[in-house]
């Protein structure tokens, strides 16, 4: 237990929004003093209750409710919050604070006289009471609640704010919401053009983390070789790390019918795991359809994404003036079960010391603002633009982890330039791999086209690099510098080559090379980090 959280205002003054909102937002136990009166024997009725009260404070001094809330605070000692709900007299809270120091926290709601009467009348009190409110005030304990604002530790006025303004106000400084930010975030981004790999590797770090957080959308697959997985809009640790939470950011795409299926086979269903965010985009099955002609030009894998992402700018509106009406993730009834905030499930992390991993994909040469237009994707892949569709401050952020090929690719097609272009038979001749086994691989997950391959451009490094901010560079399909690299399970057991090959590469990037993939495999990934 971090907080007692002890509420007191007037009758009708509206206590109850504030305590719905900290029972909604946090780990919290409410208690009542009503049931406390009830738990000494008193009948539950108003007036019983509202003497049982005052014979307590008579005969205890107003010990009573801290020696009612004992034992339930002892049962819920894991909370965040125990509230009780509510304070009435100095002396309650003086018995409250003498047991639980600092912990205890006294908030005052208050509104002026005349609102609160409005709401007494409003709300039916009379019928229920029999009294006007002005008779309600003159009893002494009443008169007195009105005097606690200039003795609690926090006021909260509650007649022009809502009621999340309430929770914002009670509970600043305290910690409950992380504003000072701590870095626990990792980003991982393509540095490229998408395929390097991320899908392997974000497999391989996922164990390590509490938090996994996916954006884009299914214009790109992560493959991964432990659990075998395609995986289009779950994150890729979603399967080997069984108890991480699973967030898919406010920025997101999604095909309802791909990230359905993804749920079913990746055991999510019914399972409070997964969080969708509201307000992620849905494509229609127009969107695929208008994008089907005209971007077959620019190598587009024709998923809808584009023109779903357009209409969510452009139809903000009573009309749509492009495509179908706006239909965001709330409002799918097939998703709705996964519906919520994600930036609450940040916040809680956060606050939880919890570690994050943010997937981007898609590769930074592919960048709508700073990639090759119009040979780009329709959103914003560097890890800045990560951030943003996730909802996470960059002053989250720890590592910025950048995957690099040896070998960039692009979808086939005209999908824009891309230095000097090769083909499989190059690579096997160079690395000794079968060609059969290079074609097999260089294929789209999505897109099911055969890629086209280049030489390694040193100088889309250094851009990514610091376009990026990369911390850490992580360097895919290393077996394409020689076959005998499959066989190394330590970073002394890559080739010399190989190891000059990192070596410029960290000179290029300024960033060390901290994990290198041998081969598509469980354990094919060479774990060089000092951090975790």
């Amino acid at each position: 237990m971090r907080y007692i959280f002890a509420i007191s205002g007037p009758v009708a003054v509206g206590k109850s929004a504030l305590a719905d909102q900290l029972l909604q937002r946090f780990s919290s136990y409410r208690i009542s003093t009503r049931q406390l009166l009830i738990d000494t024997g008193c009948p539950n009725e108003r007036d019983a209750l509202i003497e049982a009260g005052k014979r307590l404070d008579s005969q205890t001094g107003g010990r009573w409710v801290r020696d009612g809330i004992a034992r339930y605070v002892a049962e819920h000692e894991g909370k965040d919050v125990i509230l009780v709900d509510a304070v009435r007299t100095l002396p309650q809270i003086a018995f409250l604070r003498e047991t639980y120091g600092q912990r205890l926290v006294h908030i005052h709601v208050a509104a002026p006289l005349e609102v609160i009467k409005k709401r007494y009348e409003e709300r039916g009190s009379l019928a229920d009471t029999g009294m006007i409110y002005d008779q309600v005030r003159a009893d002494p304990t009443e008169a007195g609640v009105w005097l606690l604002n200039g003795k609690a530790d926090r006021v909260v006025q509650n007649h022009n704010k809502d009621a999340a303004s309430l929770l914002a106000l009670a509970t600043a400084g305290l910690g409950l919401f992380p504003l000072e930010p701590t870095p626990s975030v990792d980003v991982i981004v393509g540095g490229q053009y998408g395929s390097e790999g991320k899908g392997h590797v974000c497999a391989h770090l996922a164990p390590g983390y509490d938090v996994l957080v996916r954006v884009g959308g299914p214009n790109a697959g992560h493959r991964v070789a432990y659990p075998p997985y395609d995986y289009i809009q779950l994150p890729s640790g979603t399967q080997s790390n069984v108890n991480a939470k699973i967030l898919i950011g406010p920025g997101a795409t999604i095909k309802p019918s791909q990230m359905l299926k993804e749920i079913r086979e990746c055991a999510l269903e019914g399972r409070s795991r997964l969080v969708i965010d509201e307000q992620a985009m849905i494509i229609e099955d127009e969107d695929a359809v208008i994008e089907a002609g005209p971007l077959e030009s620019i190598g587009s894998t024709k998923q809808g994404v584009g023109v779903a992402t357009a209409r969510k700018i452009l139809n903000r509106g009573v009309q749509p003036i492009f495509g179908a009406k706006v239909r965001l993730a709330r409002h799918h009834p097939d998703l709705r079960p996964y519906v919520g905030p994600t930036a609450r499930h940040l916040e809680d992390a956060y606050a939880a010391g919890s570690k994050i991993m943010l997937e981007g994909t898609q590769g930074t040469g592919l960048s709508i603002h700073h990639g090759s237009y119009p040979h780009v994707t329709s959103r914003e892949t560097t890890a800045a633009g990560c951030l943003a569709d996730a909802g996470v401050s960059p002053r989250r952020v720890r590592k910025i982890v950048m995957l690099t090929r040896t070998y960039p690719i692009r979808v086939g097609g005209t999908s824009g330039p891309m230095g000097k272009e090769i083909d499989a038979q190059t690579i096997a001749d160079r690395s000794g791999l079968p060609v059969s086994q290079i074609e097999r691989t260089e294929v789209g997950t999505v897109s099911g086209k055969k890629r086209r391959m280049a030489e390694f451009d040193w100088e889309q490094l250094r851009r990514s690099a610091s376009l990026n901010g990369a911390t850490d560079i992580a360097l895919s399909f290393s077996d394409y510098i020689t076959a005998e690299n499959q066989n190394a399970t330590r970073y002394d057991e890559l080739s010399a080559e190989t190891h000059a090959f990192i070596a410029e590469v960290e000179r290029v990037a300024n960033a060390p090379v901290t994990l290198i993939s041998t081969k598509f495999d469980r354990f094919g990934v060479i774990d060089r980090r000092n951090w975790r």
